[in-house]
């Protein structure tokens, strides 16, 4: 009879993969532009940190609540989320959604079974929970403006 072994980098990208294939979420993509014109499950945009960042919360169709950040000129660098279903991780990420699936391929030193943090040169994705208690975040670590910092992103 044959032993099963837990591994951490099967689990994360097992979570990776999970992640890429939930729900339907946001309008806009990571490096992308927020969009500017009404959309019934999103807020206004807001400003944060003396104007270095603009906030609207979205709704996606599993219920879960999705920050996503721009730039002032509009880019999108990043995303925040909590709720009962994962967000459609491979929507948000845009074209960072293969150097993602790179990421969460390779062996991971400190993975478990509810979270992973998957750290790229040009994406970051944190993420984890219980069943119908997600949360993470997103986001491009050389597009944050001056004086933005990773931990703004909520």
């Amino acid at each position: 009879m044959s032993k099963s072994r837990f591994s951490p980098s099967l689990a994360a990208l097992a979570l990776a993969l999970g992640a890429l294939c939930a729900s339907a979420g946001a309008q806009a993509e990571l490096g992308g532009t927020m969009p500017g014109q009404a959309n019934p499950t999103a807020t206004a945009p807001s400003m944060l940190l003396n104007g270095a960042l603009r906030m609207r919360t979205l709704t996606d169709a599993g219920n879960t609540t999705i920050n996503e950040y721009a730039t002032s000129t509009g880019q999108i660098i990043g995303y925040a989320w909590e709720g009962p279903t994962m967000p459609d991780l491979h929507a948000m990420l845009g074209k960072y959604a293969n150097s993602y699936l790179a990421g969460a391929a390779m062996p991971q030193v400190d993975a478990n079974l509810h979270s992973s943090r998957i750290a790229r040169p040009d994406v970051i994705v944190e993420s984890g929970g219980p069943m119908r208690g997600y949360f993470g975040r997103a986001w491009l670590p050389a597009a944050l403006p001056p004086g933005v910092t990773a931990d703004d992103l909520r």
